[in-house]
């Protein structure tokens, strides 16, 4: 996404580096030239410059003149200025590009133009989380806390077709019957609606207007109504040599409407091998953003077809092209495709020959590249959360953990991302969830308590990408981190770990308990200060009873403890003791357990671990 940046003051180029920084899209930057002719920072380029001048000479004509440009603008400018500025460009909102407007004092980003279908709405969830202001979007759906009808499909991969966008929203917004009726796609769209929404339960009979999810055209219907297009539809080709482009769509374009096939439903073309070189072929898949699959004559051989023919088997090697073609490429694992349309063949003698065939797949092909976030959401505070982890949450579209962690993070999620809970010991479930729905296309935020790498999810994950023989590419990955309890406990406590220091979790649901035992023993003997991970549930009380006696073997008994629960969180709780009288009753699984090492001590409600820094007596 391309988007323009305008900031007219030196105050406003301040606040707009840190936004370019942590927003990885292409940028244009206008500001206004320094009253003393000194060049502007890069990338800043400057309106009112008299020392150049073919450069715009105001602010209006630098917006004016990128506007064609980008897909999105980002003014650092009061609204109204912002308006005056826009007004004589705009047009309509398929054709506008984006508008959001941020105070100078980086308090509000607000969604001015192009809220859904431009995208004004993401980019100013984008630019509040990263500059920690608050969101200001005023669209009905958003209020009212559903997703956008016109962007139900856009995480699939589905193209838009025809209808009456305005009465299907209108209709929606005013709270009225509408119905979907759903031929093929996914159906995890409906787990981004509230789960007791009218949408998801009315009856066509009783709508008002209705959203066909299909791969066919509809004649006009008598209440309002829209099309989303899975693209399902995969169209074998073979052709002569030197078949025209414009030929190869002029067939298709009319295959597809003799069959009542939607253009926008198409996933992409396949053919023979040979083919790769075919300048029509390439110049039409080019045109509209569509796959190519060649397969080799011996392959296309091997799959059955309605219509073999054996003077094409003599000249290439198959006795199926365009209907072979189509069902390979169609087929999705174990899921077998179906021929929707047979074989047919369109000849001219200027512009060429061709035969095409229309498969219909299980499963859609999205163009998105899947996006796997795994993050550590830090103690639970929101205010604890990193800034790239805020932006992770803002352009998710699904999220995915245990449901305490989901309600932590709620205020920071919006209508229309799917949320996914899973219960305590599902963590391989959670995992295969995750990497299932990016495999879709989905970019996918997977969330952890304290940081993902340190008993989080994030080593899950990643093994069961590597046992399932990932790429190291698709779906791309980044592990954000978090602050883990044992930051959180320190920062409370003061400086317990300023020496050495190590965690250990007890939970020996995954982890032998020999193997536990032996790292406590050594930790112990080492007088590291450690930290104790899921020290005691209800069923498992021997684990931390025999730390306990551990460390009590190994240290003294006036050895300083905490026992942190809750932090950050409502209900926290801090306990100091020691470790002879240390009480296993005030431990559970939302515990962590500090033990300090033998030079750690006491003062107030602090800990503190001296890190060696020689001080006289009057320091």
């Amino acid at each position: 996404m391309k988007l323009a940046l305008f900031a007219p003051t030196p105050r406003g180029r301040r606040l707009a580096h840190s936004l370019l920084s942590l927003l990885p899209q292409e940028w244009i930057c206008w500001s206004k030239a320094n009253p003393q002719g000194e060049p502007l920072p890069w990338p800043w380029q400057a309106y009112g410059d008299p020392n150049h001048p073919t450069a715009p000479r105001s602010l209006a004509e630098a917006v004016a003149q990128t506007w064609p440009q980008v897909q999105g603008c980002l003014f650092i400018l009061a609204v109204g200025s912002v308006v005056r500025l826009i007004a004589p460009l705009l047009q309509d909102k398929h054709r506008d590009p984006a508008v959001v407007a941020v105070d100078e004092a980086g308090r509000w980003a607000i969604s001015l133009c192009g809220g859904h279908v431009g995208g004004a709405d993401a980019l100013a969830r984008q630019v509040a989380a990263a500059l920690g202001a608050e969101l200001i979007l005023t669209s009905a759906s958003e209020g009212l806390g559903i997703p956008p009808v016109d962007l139900l499909g856009d995480p699939y991969g589905w193209r838009r077709g025809a209808g009456d966008w305005n009465g299907v929203a209108a209709a929606l917004t005013r709270g009225e019957p509408v119905a979907v009726e759903q031929s093929c796609g996914t159906q995890l769209w409906r787990r981004a609606w509230p789960a007791d929404h009218p949408l998801l339960t009315t009856a066509p009979g009783q709508a008002v207007a209705q959203i066909r999810i299909s791969e066919s055209t509809t004649s006009l219907d008598k209440i309002p109504t829209v099309h989303w297009h899975p693209r399902v539809l995969w169209v074998g080709v073979g052709c002569e040599r030197g078949t025209r482009r414009a030929w190869l769509e002029g067939s298709l374009r009319r295959l597809l409407q003799n069959q009542g096939l939607a253009f926008e439903a198409i996933a992409g073309l396949a053919t023979l091998e040979l083919k790769r070189d075919e300048a029509g072929l390439l110049e039409l898949a080019q045109a509209y953003g569509w796959p190519i699959r060649f397969f080799s004559a011996e392959t296309l051989a091997g799959i059955p077809v309605p219509h073999p023919s054996e003077a094409v088997r003599q000249a290439v090697g198959t006795p199926s092209v365009a209907e072979a073609a189509a069902l390979l490429a169609a087929q999705s694992g174990d899921e077998k495709a179906t021929l929707l349309c047979p074989k047919q063949v369109f000849a001219s003698k200027s512009e060429g020959a061709c035969t095409l065939a229309i498969a219909r797949a299980a499963q859609e092909y999205s163009p998105r590249a899947g996006h796997l976030w795994l993050i550590g959401t830090g103690p639970g505070d929101p205010a604890q959360l990193t800034l790239a982890a805020r932006l992770a949450l803002a352009q998710a579209d699904a999220v995915i953990g245990y449901q305490l962690y989901l309600d932590l993070v709620a205020p920071l999620l919006h209508p229309g991302q799917i949320c996914e809970a899973f219960p305590i010991t599902q963590e391989v479930q959670r995992a295969q969830r995750a990497i299932a729905l990016a495999q879709q296309g989905l970019q996918v935020a997977v969330i952890s308590s304290g940081d993902a790498g340190i008993y989080g999810m994030a080593g899950l994950v990643l093994e069961c990408l590597a046992r399932n023989g990932w790429d190291g590419i698709c779906p791309s990955l980044e592990v954000l981190p978090g602050i883990s309890a044992l930051q959180a406990a320190a920062a409370r406590l003061g400086s317990p770990l300023m020496q050495d220091f190590c965690a250990i979790s007890l939970s020996d649901r995954l982890t032998p308990w020999p193997a536990i035992e032996k790292r406590l023993q050594a930790a112990a003997q080492a007088d590291f200060v450690v930290a104790l991970y899921n020290p005691r549930s209800r069923q498992r009380l021997d684990p931390f009873h025999k730390a306990l006696q551990i460390f009590r073997q190994a240290r003294s008994a006036h050895t300083p403890v905490a026992v942190a629960r809750n932090l950050y969180r409502p209900g926290e709780a801090i306990h100091l003791t020691t470790l002879g009288e240390l009480d296993p009753e005030q431990v559970d699984m939302f515990t962590l357990v500090l033990i300090g090492n033998s030079q750690t001590f006491r003062y107030g409600r602090w800990l503190i671990t001296p890190r060696g820094y020689p001080l006289d007596k009057t320091t």
